[in-house]
């Protein structure tokens, strides 16, 4: 039976080529659009699934409040590690503290490779263990060893055994190779940590972490740890929640454990609790593929009910000879489920051609399982499934046909037969024209931060980090030198780049501070000429110059990420941004003298926000002082009247001169700026294929609808075109009910958009406007689209000869 069946529905597939060409191209688009959408959600969910402990691992992180403001970061004390550690091996039998994976040079005779890397206790390799290639992850324990990961050893040393291998690190330590580990995935939060050294030189580098052992203030490190078997993250956050309470005074903080099965997707926290991440874009898109592959279903259901008069005499006689209901059911169903098999077929085709694109446009690396049987049984069900629902309702309208009424000739389909087609048709166009509202929306909340001012010039501006010990120190020499080349027109160095803000401090103090609070700024080291060479807006006071006394140094003790209780130089004046002047309450600020660790500093100028952070967060309050020894990164200000490549060719021996143990690198600002939008830009090309892809799948059954529409009225159209009807007045009447359904799309559409877009932009603080011209376009684009999809069978409908028709009747 089921193989008379399958003959049957090839039979009549092959009958109707049109149409079957048109279901299965719409179908195996919406297949593909649902399997690749299927991979990236898989990609997403398994994200650090590749550490055989991952349900297990936690990180330590931080929950305070400053500024009225309560956030959670994973920068946590060393004191809040150590507590853990001793005291708390019965919940967390193994805990590591870790730096923050920073760029460093990595050096074999001439050959430099500058790559990220991290310092970790030992434990770090059991809690995350590594696959090792050659050597263990325990040997982190001698401070003169580092692991490497397989790509960077074969980049270094090509295909020698690298064992025992003496690698120099930013021309400062020898170290020998005493492992190397299988590159972690891309969907791992550790893929670009290319080397991992031990914690041990980690402390010979940087004296002042044992006098940070004790300090529950100073926030600069990431501790990771191993839950015991018998608990889980939330009860052990219960007892270690407000370990800090005693040991710091200055906010209000308490400790969070993560799990690692959370560290991607649900990142984002507000008022320190989990309030989602990127897990909402699972959804999106989770949501988006099933709309998608339901178009597809539904282009399938229109075209099959469409010709149900073609194939009501088929039912009438199977009926008269004995055949159920039932049967006939599964006929239909088994016609649909051959569609769905080669449309399966074309869209494993359609993947296979477009995952390069959709690896790049994701910045993923993806690839269809084969091997694993698992795949193979979901696409199966997935693909009976697919059929099974796009064959459901013609199976039982087609089925249901009375074969009297059929077989006498009197069967007509009736008025409203084509109302669950019209319906469809809604679905569609509601789908597709909210997807469009959202991609231009999208893009427009992009644009709009992108417009946001800057407060600063990034245009000809490049950073390069000094990541060794010669290059400082010799700040006026290097800046004469590169001057002269003439490809320069100012430099300065920072203790953090143009695009970011590497540390924040409390402790300032100010004539009417409440001292009720505790204000928490952004404090960026710099040299005198940092605002010429940035191009900052002065809007009171004055920049910094050499000729005043107020801009020379002073001894201060602060704490700052990477230098920790380092007793820093730095000039008395101050120059604050007007976030942070907002901060302070105060009117007029220059002038003032700010209290900070015990030291007066006078306030010398007020700047214009820069946005140095997310350009879709407020701008944070920072404070700029003077301090040439503190400074790791250097800007520097192209001549415009030559060309870049020329410029760089220029500086580059002045760099070498300097700086003889690293490679010639550098960042241009603007670049760097602009990757801050790359996950919205990320986001926004996916919407738009999906988008374009929903549109087409719609068009598609809108075609071959209008085709149908088309020579079912033929006769119809003969006799109007005898009686002098236009070519304009056929177009007309065949397009004017497929404009009324997509008119009644984006009514229902526009409010749904509205309302889950308003949502959306809820988490940003600098959003766009939702205006309306981006629902009218939309709507309008939908509505060009429909009448370009149907004029086409319309116009030649209304080209047709009349007596040629008439004649066929």
């Amino acid at each position: 039976m089921f193989r008379n069946y399958f003959v049957i529905a090839w039979r009549t597939l092959l009958k109707s080529k049109w149409y079957s060409l048109i279901n299965t191209l719409g179908l195996s688009i919406g297949m593909a659009v649902a399997l690749l959408i299927g991979l990236w959600i898989w990609d997403e969910v398994s994200f650090d699934h590749y550490y055989p402990n991952h349900a297990r691992v936690v990180q330590l992180m931080t929950t305070q409040t400053f500024n009225g403001n309560t956030g959670t970061g994973d920068a946590v004390s060393l004191a809040a590690a150590y507590e853990l550690e001793n005291k708390w091996g019965a919940d967390l039998p193994k805990v590591a503290l870790a730096s923050w994976n920073f760029e460093h040079i990595l050096a074999v005779g001439d050959k430099k490779i500058t790559a990220s890397g991290m310092y970790v206790q030992p434990a770090f390799t059991e809690i995350l263990p590594m696959r090792m290639m050659s050597g263990r992850g325990k040997d982190l324990a001698d401070p003169s060893s580092l692991i490497l990961s397989q790509t960077m050893a074969r980049s270094l040393f090509g295909t020698e055994d690298v064992m025992g291998k003496v690698i120099r690190i930013d021309n400062r330590v020898d170290m020998k190779v005493a492992g190397v580990f299988q590159d972690p995935p891309r969907n791992s939060n550790f893929y670009t940590s290319k080397f991992y050294m031990g914690w041990s030189q980690y402390q010979i580098q940087a004296e002042w972490l044992k006098r940070n052992e004790s300090n529950w203030g100073n926030h600069s490190w990431q501790c990771f740890a191993l839950l015991a078997p018998n608990t889980t993250a939330a009860i052990v956050t219960a007892k270690i929640k407000d370990l800090p309470k005693p040991h710091n005074k200055d906010g209000d903080e308490h400790l969070v454990l993560q799990p690692m099965d959370n560290f991607h997707l649900y990142s984002d926290f507000k008022n320190g609790q989990v309030s989602g991440g990127r897990i909402r874009f699972v959804w999106l898109f989770g949501i988006i593929g099933v709309f998608v592959l339901l178009l597809a279903c539904i282009n399938f259901m229109n075209l099959s009910t469409a010709r149900s008069e073609k194939r009501a005499k088929e039912v009438g006689i199977r009926k008269t000879v004995g055949s159920l209901r039932q049967q006939l059911i599964g006929q239909f169903l088994c016609e649909s489920l051959v569609v769905a098999l080669l449309a399966l077929v074309l869209a494993i085709v359609w993947v296979l051609i477009s995952l390069p694109f959709f690896n790049i446009l994701s910045d993923k690396d993806m690839h269809l399982p084969w091997a694993q049987p698992l795949f193979w049984l979901l696409v199966v069900g997935f693909t009976v499934f697919t059929g099974l629902v796009a064959g459901s309702y013609p199976a039982f309208y087609l089925s249901g046909f009375e074969p009297i009424r059929v077989l006498k000739g009197t069967f007509r389909v009736g008025r409203y037969a084509s109302l669950p087609r019209k319906v469809l048709v809604v679905i569609q166009f509601t789908v597709s024209v909210a997807l469009i509202i959202g991609t231009i929306l999208v893009f427009e909340q992009i644009n709009y931060a992108r417009s946001r001012p800057v407060g600063y010039s990034p245009e000809g501006l490049i950073t390069i980090d000094m990541n060794t010990p010669e290059i400082a120190g010799h700040y006026d020499a290097l800046r004469g030198d590169l001057l002269r080349t003439g490809a320069v027109v100012d430099m300065c160095e920072s203790s953090s780049p143009a695009t970011a803000i590497y540390s924040n401090q409390i402790g300032f103090n100010w004539k009417g501070k409440d001292p009720n609070t505790t204000p928490l700024f952004g404090i960026v080291a710099c040299t005198h000429d940092y605002g010429r060479t940035l191009r900052w807006n002065i809007l009171e006071g004055r920049d910094y110059s050499r000729q005043f006394v107020t801009d020379s140094g002073a001894k201060v003790s602060a704490n700052v990420a990477g230098r920790p209780d380092s007793v820093i130089q730095y000039g008395g004046a101050l120059i604050l941004n007007e976030a942070a002047v907002k901060l302070t309450g105060l009117k007029h600020v220059v002038g003032e003298i700010f209290q900070w660790n015990d030291q007066p500093h006078t306030v010398v100028g007020v700047v214009k926000d820069m946005v140095m952070e997310s350009p879709y967060q407020p701008i944070k309050p920072t404070i700029f002082f003077l301090d040439y020894s503190w400074t790791n990164n250097i800007t520097v200000r192209l001549n415009p009247r030559m060309t870049t490549s020329a410029a760089l060719a220029a500086i580059e021996p002045v760099f070498k001169r300097y700086n003889p143990g690293s490679g010639f690198e550098y960042k241009f600002v603007d670049e760097d700026y602009a990757k801050k939008f790359d996950d919205e830009k990320r986001i926004g090309s996916l919407a738009t294929v999906f988008a374009v892809l929903a549109i087409f799948i719609s068009c598609l059954g809108l075609f071959g609808l209008a085709s149908f529409v088309a020579e079912q009225r033929t006769k119809e159209i003969g006799v109007r075109k005898v009686l002098g009807a236009s070519l304009f007045h056929v177009w007309r009447m065949l397009s004017k009910d497929f404009v009324v359904l997509v008119v009644i799309s984006c009514g229902i559409a526009i409010p749904i958009a509205y309302y889950f877009l308003h949502q959306w932009l809820q988490q940003y603080e600098y959003r766009a406007p939702m205006s309306w011209w981006i629902f009218a376009a939309a709507s309008v684009g939908a509505l060009v689209i429909t009448l370009f999809t149907v004029s086409w069978q319309a116009v030649r409908a209304g080209l047709m000869n009349p007596v040629g028709a008439l004649r066929s009747e």
